[in-house]
């Protein structure tokens, strides 16, 4: 089962540091509901910039086996913590998440979005899986697979279109 966290390694740290991660309310910050909502986060921003890429090759390129790949990493991905489901988004808080107030930017060229959204699901990726370690350790092998599924699926998709950074 989840438990809450507590911060006690300091070793290294500054005096600055050490104040802050002895302090009783950052410990308490730190506790469930926050790793749920970071969890909750990254498994909203992982599937969608998978969509994105999925919808990109599927409708724009018409690339049928590229297309279920992205599919399939989309699907195991949300089947990882899909019995914890009801717990994440019950932490759910988007109108207070900083995020909201960040400007998107604007995207002109079909390189540009599926670059930007196969780097958007590789970091979610690698946050899944070092958060997963926190609260389900057995979960984090899965989400590192993921995230190499997708690396190895975005040097596919830019061999065969030449897709640039």
């Amino acid at each position: 089962m989840v438990k809450d966290f507590n911060l006690k390694a300091n070793v290294g740290r500054s005096k600055c540091d050490k104040l802050s991660i002895n302090n009783k309310r950052t410990n308490a910050i730190f506790r469930q509901e926050s790793v749920f909502r970071i969890m909750d986060a990254n498994l909203n921003r992982c599937r969608e910039g998978l969509r994105v890429v999925e919808d990109s090759l599927r409708f724009v390129l018409n690339d049928g086996t590229l297309y279920k790949k992205i599919r399939k990493i989309r699907h195991d991905v949300d089947g990882v913590l899909r019995n914890m489901y009801k717990n994440l988004i019950k932490k759910r808080d988007t109108f207070v998440d900083l995020g909201r107030q960040i400007p998107e930017t604007s995207r002109r060229k079909l390189t540009d979005l599926m670059v930007v959204n196969f780097k958007r699901a590789q970091e979610s990726l690698r946050v899944l899986e070092e958060y997963s370690k926190i609260f389900a350790p057995e979960v984090s092998a899965e989400f590192k697979e993921q995230r190499y599924a997708v690396y190895a699926l975005e040097k596919e998709v830019y061999l065969k279109y030449k897709i640039t950074f």
